[in-house]
């Protein structure tokens, strides 16, 4: 595992479909800007910005899912996103994708493994 790793809280705080969990990055400048979900039983996690305004998605801090708990929206104009890759499958934005950001769960943790590369740039997300 890379030594950049960085804790972003416990496996158990991420519920199937759930409520995610947002977290700082530091190359947004320590923004909140990242955010994890369950999807699948894996973790997922992308940049919290909308492909088409460059909004957050949560339309409360942690929601992420639509009720269904099975996609993502985007809380501005209701576009619709595959939990597990961050493509878009619906709405303004249709085609586009979320920005990738590579997680991993160990011992119970689930950890950023890099969050040096700058916004938007292109990245291989690995299976998750």
């Amino acid at each position: 595992m890379a030594d950049d790793a960085r804790l972003i809280g416990p496996s158990a705080a991420l519920a199937e479909g759930g409520k995610g969990v947002r977290f700082a990055l530091r190359s947004w400048g320590g923004e909140e800007k990242g955010f994890v979900v369950r999807h699948g039983g894996k973790v997922c996690a992308f940049v919290n910005q909308c492909p088409h305004t460059g909004t957050e998605l949560d339309w409360q801090p942690g929601e992420f899912f639509e009720e269904s708990g099975l996609y993502l929206v985007c809380s501005t104009h209701g576009a619709i996103f595959e939990p597990s890759t961050g493509f878009c499958v619906a709405g303004p934005c249709r085609g586009a994708s979320l920005e990738p950001l590579q997680v991993r769960e160990r011992n119970g943790e689930v950890l950023l493994l890099d969050d040096k590369a700058p916004p938007n740039s292109t990245s291989s997300s690995e299976a998750k």
